[in-house]
């Protein structure tokens, strides 16, 4: 049963500061300190709650070769067995951040999220996580580390 914790993100340390242009997922894995949440063929998910005047947030990164710049939001879906939640970007403007890695860009989007969504959402086994952005569907599997 996955557990969320509450997290912030520093920017600095999201990205390998290293001169190489053949990104991988396990480089990006390894090069930030928090624990991946969802895979993808060249992009990692990272997530968290985070809480702001009583409202809660599905806060994500997107890091590796997402490179968007959105002025009508983003859905992320959590589909699984008997399970489905979309939730809806807080903002409806945001934009990619290249990183000192060749190819390499860092996508911040925070998602409005409810409590009891919250509960279902660390109960559920997930099969994949979809993040709808633009014209784009990425489509995430549930990343499991081997620690």
């Amino acid at each position: 049963m996955p557990k969320f914790k509450f997290m912030g993100f520093s920017l600095s340390k999201l990205f390998n500061k290293t001169e190489t242009s053949e990104d991988t997922i396990d480089a990006i894995i390894a090069s930030v300190e928090h624990d991946a949440y969802g895979v993808s063929d060249s992009n990692v998910l990272f997530s968290g709650l985070s809480e702001l005047g009583g409202y809660l947030f599905f806060q994500t990164i997107v890091v590796g070769s997402l490179k968007v710049k959105c002025k009508n939001g983003a859905r992320l879906t959590f589909k699984g067995k008997d399970f489905e939640l979309t939730l809806n970007s807080d903002s409806l403007e945001f934009e990619s951040h290249h990183t000192e890695v060749k190819g390499r860009f860092v996508t911040n989007i925070d998602f409005q999220i409810e409590e009891k969504d919250v509960k279902s959402l660390q109960n559920a086994t997930l099969s994949e996580i979809v993040l709808h952005v633009k014209n784009k569907e990425l489509l995430f599997t549930k990343y499991n580390s081997e620690k």
